[in-house]
């Protein structure tokens, strides 16, 4: 697989890329402002309707096109090299799907970017610690009300003590409201001496 069968040249020179890995002070974190303590968040790309992000993501989402989830974090990860962090990642955590909703759809559609991360980055990748206890209709027809009001209580987690004090990067498709992200993290802070930050493939713009 090569960058050209998925995305041409011409179009990576005009992926809408954010540089919010650049700004800590960036959109992505001003989300969380005031809800949940994170270390970073950052997002690769800004999601336009009917842009070209869109209709990567949508593939990727919807079409089985996971091989795009590879290259967008491959291509993130050299970015992500450069963070001054006080304390690196040490795992990686994807948004998890409701067993049922991996069953309709067969796969995971941030696993391949989560795992072109963790690879890149040289940390473990684990979709064991995060899990979703509800089932729910997809979040992209609801309005932002909807989306955020019962959310709340539908992550937790399983973890041993070996998952103490690790700073978790939790990744995500597109980032919206924030909310799903929010509600990972507070069943992620749930474990002792957790620290959370959070990296999207895309952020509405």
């Amino acid at each position: 697989m090569t960058y050209e069968s998925v995305l041409c040249s011409t179009c990576r020179h005009e992926m809408p890329l954010t540089q919010y890995h650049q700004d800590p002070k960036n959109e992505a974190v001003k989300k969380f402002y005031g809800k949940i303590d994170i270390e970073h968040a950052s997002a690769f790309l800004y999601f336009n309707k009917k842009g070209i992000v869109q209709e990567l993501i949508h593939n990727l989402k919807y079409k089985g096109r996971e091989e795009i989830g590879t290259i967008l974090g491959n291509w993130y990860a050299e970015d992500l090299k450069n963070l001054k962090l006080q304390t690196p990642f040490d795992v990686v955590i994807p948004v998890p799907l409701h067993k049922r909703k991996f069953r309709e759809r067969g796969y995971n559609q941030v696993a391949t970017f989560g795992k072109a991360l963790a690879e890149n980055l040289n940390i473990p990748y684990n979709d064991a610690v995060l899990y979703r206890k509800i089932y729910s209709k997809t979040q992209s027809k609801k309005n932002l009300s909807g989306r955020s009001e019962n959310i709340e209580n539908i992550f937790d987690v399983i973890f041993s003590e070996e998952n103490h004090h690790k700073h978790f990067l939790i990744v995500d498709d597109v980032l919206t409201t924030g909310a799903t992200l929010e509600a990972c993290s507070r069943a992620l802070l749930k474990i002792p001496g957790a620290k959370i930050s959070i990296v999207c493939m895309a952020m509405a713009h």
